[in-house]
């Protein structure tokens, strides 16, 4: 595991002094020389500690807990240099510790405090996720229970069909449930074995893996949604009409649950976003009270050591004197500080503990008090009317119950931060105490004896050093307020940042949306046979998964954003060290020469390079993470075209079925036969007019076949002919069009090669959308063309048949009546000529004029044999011969 080292902002008095003589001094030189010659290790810095395995050395200036017995940290000249891509990649490999709650936060060893944050920010998003989930699950198992109640009510399903059709739903949606669980474990336990870390790219790999099983498993609950409609439709034996209305119905109130998820997953994102905000100023707060404690220490035990070096300048004191009182001083100290320090990490430690097992019995009282309010409401019987009721009340009181959830949570963030940071004042005032009785023990007691003073003269030392400490706790207090106003800036900067990410998110989702109902419209458009329920069902269930892939995209796209920090947080973090530091060090110190000016420039422009490199690897990272949303966006609307897919197959399937069972409930063959079997049965009709009458029949049918086949012909050259023109035209008009738009944009010198590239794109795809309706108008003619010719054809035939039938029927004296003659003007699909009533005379009635009766002729005459005589002309000239042989044979019989 790669581990980085500690770093610290340079010592600038000492590089100030380095440019100031001219000299090449060593600033990271540990053992420094002393005047005699002699060599010891420095008393303002101190060895780093030994790297144990698994722990992530600090790169933030505040300091951890482990560190604060070793004083201040080793000055390094690295620290304004931001790392290579190489040690990026190690960074985002590197582990960080892995917390399940905030309050873990404030304890921990880890100084990646934004990776943990980020992660709990992902963690929160996780269970927003499962929780709308499961109550989309629970929504539509009672919208279903309500439409099942109805029919039971209704007497249209029995008592028990009404249970095994929701018992059977129920334990589907727990399987897939179980399903995604199993997943969501197996993907849990692929990444490294050691629990207590976790590293960047394992993240993203179980945020990458968690998003794929979400939307299969989104897919699969639609399909489940579907098989459950249709079941209880075929269960209900509900006629196509009612069928449709209560698919529609259904549909409605998922839109209207989807919506109501929307909404909230959309605030209680935000809120997700504000609690990361309110986490950083709680550790900075924390960290601050660190830093604070070994900075100040550090700041009273320099002015002892100015102390003695004045006395050093008196003779008083030989520097190894001086060096080694000093030395003893500090290691005393910072032994007791060390211990205070692990005292206070122990107490810490417990404390939080305690805190979270108090938070988990809590939690599981509120479990268990909100699922009896839930079963309470649940428990209740709703009607079709209070349908909306239901989601509405069902909605509030999850909602109430997820704000008492987390305004428990942040209370006992809140409470939990405030023990923390009375632990630390605790601290600090052991410490200063301590540091006190060290220094009076210094001045009072070692010094009379070392140095020879009166114990009066020491008294006036340790007073010369308690008034010097005055304005030095100001000035570190200063620093303190204009370091957290810096934090507050930068913290400021990233809530920007964020609200851009939601302004793009929402950019998105509208340009997707537009986008699919524009194509789910163009389709439905070109099927033009369904009728107007079944097109408004495809749109609406288009509308509902298209709403339900949106938000889960949405919700993807923030967490692909808490990632992004997450891999920026490294140079985010050392880049605002060298600004504060910088500031700072402008604020406390103005320039007094050239060299200290030149000193700050050269900062200045190291300080611009670095925010030009880091803004080009976050347009870089925010492309990666984007070409990555893209192709999920394109994963899911694949899922969606299948599904509406079937969706418009069905639909399709179920008009052909319906059309099928008009035709043939039209075609009344039955009657026809009972006709020919009549007329056979007949005495009054011989071989020769029967075979007259049957010939004239194919013969009216040639006919109309040839007309029908000449206007077809002429219908089609006509339209041809109008597309062309129409094309030239349109033609025409893009050329005059372009040579504008180039015109003017060879005027527009200063535009840039990317927007004459994206102005290109828009006029092939313009053109390309204008080809488009163009085919798509002349189709629509042609078929509506088409579609007037074939039903005046079939007008004709039936015409024709009925006078065959109606010259049978007189021919054979058989009493028979048909329906009025359609007109021979043409009618749309579907639109039924209205019956009349003829009445058809037999031969006896025809001469005598005595008699006659009327008897309706059942619909649809068109006879399978003609049929095939339209189909096959050039057969058609033996079937009158072998028809009336046939009427010959039996007549003869």
């Amino acid at each position: 595991m790669v581990l980085e080292e500690s770093e610290s902002p340079v010592n600038s008095n000492v590089m100030a002094f380095a440019l100031k003589a001219k000299v090449i001094y060593p600033i990271n030189q540990k053992f420094r020389p002393l005047a005699d010659g002699s060599s010891n290790p420095s008393l303002h810095e101190n060895p780093k500690q030994a790297v144990l395995p698994n722990q992530v050395m600090e790169t933030s200036t505040s300091g951890s807990l482990g560190s604060l017995s070793q004083g201040d940290k080793e000055d390094c000249s690295s620290s304004t240099t931001i790392h290579s891509t190489t040690s990026d990649d190690r960074f985002q490999a590197r582990a960080f510790l892995k917390v399940t709650s905030f309050p873990e936060v404030l304890t921990s060893e880890s100084f990646d405090v934004k990776l943990c944050l980020c992660s709990l920010i992902l963690k929160d998003l996780m269970l927003l996720d499962t929780e709308l989930r499961k109550e989309k699950h629970v929504m539509f198992i009672q919208i279903l229970k309500i439409y099942l109640t109805d029919f039971y009510h209704k007497k249209k399903i029995t008592d028990d069909l009404f249970k095994k059709i929701l018992l059977i739903q129920e334990n589907d949606f727990e399987e897939l449930q179980k399903q995604l669980d199993s997943r969501l474990q197996n993907t849990e336990m692929s990444g490294p074995h050691n629990s207590d870390y976790q590293s960047l790219e394992d993240l993203e790999r179980k945020e990458r893996e968690y998003s794929e099983h979400v939307i299969d498993n989104m897919e699969a609950f639609w399909k489940q949604t579907d098989k459950a409609q249709q079941a209880f439709l075929d269960q209900s034996k509900c006629s196509s009409a009612k069928a449709t209305k209560i698919m529609m119905d259904l549909t409605e109130k998922m839109i209207a649950v989807e919506s109501l998820l929307s909404e909230s997953q959309d605030l209680q994102a935000m809120d997700i976003q504000e609690r990361l905000f309110s986490w950083e100023l709680m550790v900075k707060m924390i960290d601050s009270l660190k830093s604070y404690i070994p900075e100040e220490c550090k700041g009273r035990l320099n002015i002892v050591s100015n102390i003695l070096d004045h006395l050093t300048v008196k003779n008083n004191l030989s520097v190894r004197q001086k060096e080694e009182l000093l030395t003893d001083l500090h290691k005393a100290f910072w032994e007791q500080l060390a211990h205070f320090s692990n005292e206070c990490i122990q107490q810490s430690k417990d404390l939080i503990l305690k805190r979270l097992e108090c938070r988990a019995k809590k939690r599981e009282e509120f479990k268990h008090r909100q699922k009896a309010e839930q079963g309470s409401l649940l428990s209740k019987t709703f009607y079709k009317e209070d349908v909306h009721d239901f989601l509405k009340a069902y909605h509030e009181l999850l909602e109430k119950h997820q704000q008492a959830q987390w305004e428990l949570e942040e209370e006992d963030d809140c409470e939990s931060t405030e023990a923390v940071a009375d632990l630390y004042k605790e601290l600090y005032s052991k410490a200063s105490h301590a540091l006190a009785e060290l220094v009076t023990e210094l001045f009072l007691e070692t010094l009379p004896v070392v140095t020879g003073l009166s114990v009066r003269e020491c008294e006036l030392l340790k007073e010369e050093w308690q008034e010097n400490l005055v304005p030095q706790l100001e000035k570190w207090e200063t620093h303190r307020q204009r370091h957290w106003k810096l934090f507050q800036e930068q913290l400021l900067q990233e809530k920007k940042l964020w609200i851009k990410e939601y302004a793009l998110s929402a950019v998105m989702q509208k340009h997707l949306s537009e986008k699919q109902e524009k194509i789910i419209q163009d389709v439905v458009s070109r099927l033009g046979c369904v009728s107007d329920e079944s097109v408004n069902y495809i749109l609406q269930k288009h509308r509902l998964l298209l709403y339900s892939v949106l938000r889960r995209l949405t919700l993807r796209r923030v967490g692909m954003a808490a990632l992004a920090c997450m891999r920026l947080s490294r140079k985010k973090s050392l880049l605002q060290e060298l600004r504060e530091q910088h500031t700072l060090q402008k604020g406390s110190s103005p320039c007094q020469d050239e060299d200290q000016w030149q000193l700050q420039k050269a900062v200045e422009s190291h300080i611009l390079e670095e925010e030009e490199k880091l803004e080009e690897e976050t347009q870089q990272t925010h492309l990666e993470f984007h070409q990555q949303l893209v192709t999920e966006i394109q994963e899911a609307l694949q899922f969606l075209q299948q599904h509406m897919e079937q969706v418009i197959g069905r639909t399709l399937l179920q008009h052909a079925r319906q059309e099928a069972g008009k035709r043939s409930s039209d075609d009344g063959q039955d009657f026809k036969e009972r006709l020919v079997e009549a007329a056979v049965e007949s005495v009054y009709g011989t071989s020769n007019n029967i075979n007259r009458l049957v010939q004239n029949y194919y013969q009216q049918l040639g006919k109309i076949t040839e007309g029908y086949e000449g206007k077809k012909l002429q219908q089609l050259k006509s339209l041809q002919e109008r597309g062309e023109r129409n094309r030239l035209r349109k033609k025409q008009e893009n050329e005059l069009a372009l040579k504008e738009k180039q015109t003017k944009g060879l005027l527009n010198v200063s535009s840039t090669v990317h927007q004459r590239m994206m102005l290109q794109q828009k006029k092939i795809l313009a053109q390309f959308e204008l080809q488009q309706q163009i085919r798509l108008e002349s189709l629509k003619q042609k078929l509506l063309g088409l579609h007037h010719l074939e039903t005046e054809l079939e007008n004709q035939l039936r015409e024709a048949e009925q006078d065959f039938v109606s010259e049978l029927a007189v021919l054979a004296r058989v009493p028979v009546a048909v329906r009025k003659k359609p007109s021979k003007r043409s009618r749309p699909a579907g639109e039924k000529p209205n019956s009349k009533r003829k009445t058809f005379q037999s031969p006896e009635s025809a001469d005598k004029d005595d008699s006659h009766e009327n008897i309706q002729e059942p619909p649809g005459l068109t006879s399978g044999l003609y049929r095939e005589r339209l189909e096959s002309p050039h057969e058609g000239e033996t079937e009158p011969r072998e028809n009336s042989k046939t009427l010959k044979k039996r007549g003869n019989r």
